[in-house]
């Protein structure tokens, strides 16, 4: 695999020896290959696996910085993630001439067309304002070698499918698609199969080592006392985590609980605001705030470094929400904590999942404001 890096342009060299990386994650060494040869790929890969380099790395390598025209396309569903993935972008086509925009919605559409008048190689953007900006014929699409798909079940769900669909559309049918996603259900896959020729279907297990390096822990409580448990988890020193429930209502009531004992608590959810959701994301990037309050879907593509702690009041519905939850911790070679506080009942099911996925679970006492595993001093 090492051998690949001699076959890349000197800007990719470049920027992999700035980023010193030593040798390839499982997703990429099973992708780049394949994208490579310039096949169709459907892949679902864990949170944290090194997915966007793995797509990245092909798309940039065949882009040619002397074409003044939009050759790569990268959808999410998102603004959170667009902007994640272009400062990637960015990142490693530092060293080119290559240049990059992000079309998201909710910003400036004229602003936006005065970017996309310098001919971007480089777009990403959600669904919906790429398929704007392309109905007003302002983002030209018949030179784009490559479009990519990241956080595909979210571009498949109803409120971005048609949009999705139109945009897979609207490139030539020699371009190289790419379909991504920590989870990928049936239902996306087999849409996402029809549209794609002949595509190679690649899923790499969450990685066993990942799993370990994280301690997963329950703690006990009736149901009406989990917000008074939350409350001293959140008091330990050093906590600095995000909270997964599946009740917005809840989040909020949890949030009011939290400042109450001074304590700057975010929430996220799907009816957050565009502008308070970029300031909780930046309130807890910067330390000013420790406690993030999130549902499943709001936490989409967050990459939040350093979070010590994943906190569940809901028992995850099956083991790949459990490891898209845990994966926001213990990211970039660091461990964490995922605590689930749990009633009697949501205990035996913690139990199940955690065996499936071969992890040891402890039990976990809040005692003199610090989190003690049972059975340790």
């Amino acid at each position: 695999m090492n051998s690949i890096i001699e076959t890349l342009p000197a800007f990719l060299q470049t920027a992999w020896e700035k980023h010193e990386f030593t040798d390839w994650t499982r997703v990429q060494k099973e992708v780049l290959p394949e994208a490579f040869e310039g096949r169709q790929l459907i892949v679902e890969a864990p949170t944290g696996s090194g997915k966007t380099l793995a797509y990245l790395l092909p798309a940039l390598k065949d882009a040619d910085p002397a074409l003044k025209q939009t050759q790569v396309v990268i959808a999410v569903s998102t603004r959170e993630l667009a902007m994640q993935v272009l400062q990637e972008v960015q990142a490693w086509s530092a060293d080119s001439t290559l240049t990059s925009a992000a079309m998201i919605g909710g910003a400036n559409v004229k602003r936006q067309q005065e970017k996309l008048k310098k001919k971007p190689a480089v777009i990403v953007g959600t669904p919906g304002r790429l398929m704007e900006h392309i109905s007003s014929r302002k983002l030209k699409m018949h030179q784009v070698q490559s479009l990519i798909l990241d956080e595909a079940d979210q571009l498949f769900a109803p409120e971005h499918i048609e949009s999705t669909e139109n945009l897979m559309k609207s490139v030539q049918r020699d371009c190289r698609k790419m379909i991504v996603s920590a989870t990928i259900p049936p239902r996306v896959e087999k849409l996402a199969a029809e549209k794609l020729d002949d595509p190679k279907i690649i899923r790499i297990e969450p990685d066993q080592a990942f799993l370990e390096s994280m301690t997963h822990v329950y703690i006990e409580a009736p149901l009406r006392e989990k917000g008074n448990m939350l409350l001293r988890l959140t008091a330990v020193e050093g906590f600095r985590g995000i909270v997964f429930s599946n009740d917005r209502f809840e989040l909020e009531k949890l949030a009011g609980r939290q400042e109450g004992k001074k304590r700057a608590a975010a929430v996220l959810h799907a009816e957050t605001s565009r502008e308070d959701r970029e300031k909780a994301i930046k309130s807890v990037r910067s330390g000013e705030v420790s406690v993030l309050l999130a549902t499943d879907v709001a936490s989409r593509g967050l990459d939040l470094p350093d979070l010590s702690f994943v906190v569940q009041m809901d028992t995850a519905n099956d083991l790949k929400q459990y490891i898209h939850r845990a994966g926001r911790t213990a990211r970039a070679g660091n461990t964490g904590t995922v605590v689930s506080i749990v009633t009697e009942g949501e205990k035996e099911r913690l139990e199940q999942m955690t065996t499936s996925l071969h992890i040891p679970l402890q039990k976990g006492i809040l005692k003199q404001g610090a989190l003690v595993l049972e059975g340790k001093p």
